[in-house]
């Protein structure tokens, strides 16, 4: 007990006044937080079980230390439901929280909620949410509407509410932030409609957001996957973000080079090179290699050139795809030679050569009818430790059946045949066409049978070629040249 000596002068006036102590020692601040605090570890520790009386046990937690609940204690609530996926017991929360509390109630909780309701698929219980959020004595910001638009964007049905969803957002006060805006532009740009994205990109700019350069380049990137697109939209796309103050990087260069190459426009990628260059961005093997394979295909052997020394001179060390790419340029121009050496550089380099590489040779060779520098070709693979595949077999094969050399082909097929697993070869049927042709049928019926005791089916050429061979028709050589004309009519 207080003694009334020990007490100054004002507060001996004050008691005399007004008849009590200036301060209840039971209505502090700090006796309203502890008995709050008490009262949600209450609810925290209490049994879960069944979860349908988890309000009443909050209610009650509260009661018993004469405090009101708080908005920890509701969200602690809420948050339980939802991780035991009692959906069915939320309303009731929500709406004692909106009859009953006072509370300025946080945006977070209903931001958490709108969530979990997109993740169990309730869009409608989401967007139900989201605009009772007022309701609760809240001022609903970006930050639910973020929630609700990448809730709504995860799903056709939702993206075909967003509109409404802008229009009475913008009724209840919420301005669109920069994340909003991204939201939008990348749910645009994964279903394929980047045409409004560029739209939501502009109005950005154009309401004096700063332009971000991840979203730029991400509309840039889905801009170069759409199909039936000119190279001059993304090439003009790309300056009129430049010119706003849009940095490219390397990987956005890397995809206007590589739309430029499937369109065939391997010039205009050899231009976008050089300005790369002229902006002070050293291009990587990636970019040189795309626009290498981009000449080639268009037939401009001597710039390919330029840029195959060009990256050489910039202490670039090819890789075996840029090495490929150049061989097979070299490979369309007929200097193969010029290809086999180039197997040499790149060893020396410390580039192997792949299978790829010898194909490549291989084919251009037999195309050429030098099959014996072929098969020395197919030899040094195995000296060389890479082994030959079941496109090297049928390139060979194709090889000698073009130069009319059935009886090595022959021999030829039945290691292929030996060696590999083919469930069906073009190759094969030529092989025993030819056999029929020449008159062999006994042994293209003996290829014929081997085929089917590796489970190799026969294509329609060979049966066709063995039918006509039989006798029971007309003979080989007068359907091969009548059949263009008219015809084999069936009975």
């Amino acid at each position: 007990m207080v003694r009334t000596s020990s007490l100054t002068p004002r507060s001996k006036f004050f008691i005399r006044k007004h008849r009590k102590w200036p301060v209840s020692p039971y209505n502090t601040k700090w006796h309203t937080l502890f008995n709050q605090h008490q009262a949600l570890q209450t609810l925290k520790h209490s049994p879960l079980n069944p979860p349908q009386n988890l309000l009443s046990t909050l209610i009650h937690s509260f009661k018993t230390f004469n405090s009101d609940p708080t908005p920890e204690a509701y969200n602690f609530v809420l948050k339980t439901l939802t991780k035991t996926s009692q959906l069915t017991h939320i309303p009731s929360v929500l709406n004692r929280l909106e009859s009953v509390e006072k509370f300025h109630t946080p945006e977070s909780i209903f931001a958490t909620l709108i969530r979990f309701y997109g993740s169990a698929n309730r869009i409608g219980d989401a967007i139900d949410v989201f605009y009772r959020i007022p309701k609760f004595r809240c001022d609903p910001s970006a930050v639910s509407l973020n929630s609700l638009l990448y809730v709504l964007c995860g799903s056709s049905e939702g993206l075909k509410m967003v509109p409404q969803i802008l229009l009475n957002s913008r009724a209840m006060g919420i301005r669109l932030e920069e994340s909003s805006f991204r939201i939008l532009i990348t749910a645009l740009c994964g279903i394929g409609r980047v045409g409004y994205a560029i739209e939501i990109m502009k109005c950005m700019i154009r309401n004096g957001y700063d332009l971000d350069g991840k979203i730029c380049s991400l509309v840039l990137s889905s801009l170069c996957e759409q199909k039936g697109l000119a190279g001059l939209e993304v090439v003009g796309f790309l300056e009129e973000m430049k010119r706003v103050g849009f940095c490219a990087g390397m990987m956005d260069y890397s995809n206007v080079i590589r739309f430029l190459v499937k369109q065939g426009k391997g010039l205009d990628a050899l231009r976008v090179l050089g300005k790369m260059k002229v902006e002070g961005m050293k291009p990587d093997v990636v970019c040189y290699t795309m626009v290498l394979h981009g000449v080639i295909a268009d037939g401009d052997y001597k710039n390919a050139d330029k840029v195959f020394d060009e990256l050489l001179v910039l202490g670039l060390v090819p890789d075996v795809y840029t090495y490929n790419v150049y061989i097979n340029g070299l490979c369309k121009r007929n200097n193969v030679e010029a290809g086999i050496k180039m197997i040499t550089c790149m060893e020396e380099l410390g580039s192997k050569p792949n299978l790829i590489t010898y194909n490549m040779l291989v084919k251009a060779l037999c195309k050429n009818g030098e099959l014996s520098r072929a098969k020395e070709l197919v030899s040094e693979m195995t000296l060389m430790g890479v082994g030959v595949n079941l496109q090297t077999h049928r390139i060979m094969l194709d090889g000698l059946f073009c130069k009319g050399d059935i009886d090595e082909a022959c021999i030829f097929m039945e290691e292929m045949l030996d060696k590999f697993l083919c469930r069906c070869c073009s190759a094969y049927d030529n092989v025993i066409y030819g056999l029929c042709q020449k008159g062999f049928v006994c042994k293209a019926m003996d290829l014929l049978l081997k085929m089917v005791d590796k489970n190799v089916a026969p294509g329609a050429r060979a049966w066709e070629a063995l039918l006509l061979s039989s006798g029971t028709g007309p003979c080989l050589v007068e359907t091969t040249w009548t059949g263009l004309v008219n015809p084999i009519e069936v009975d």
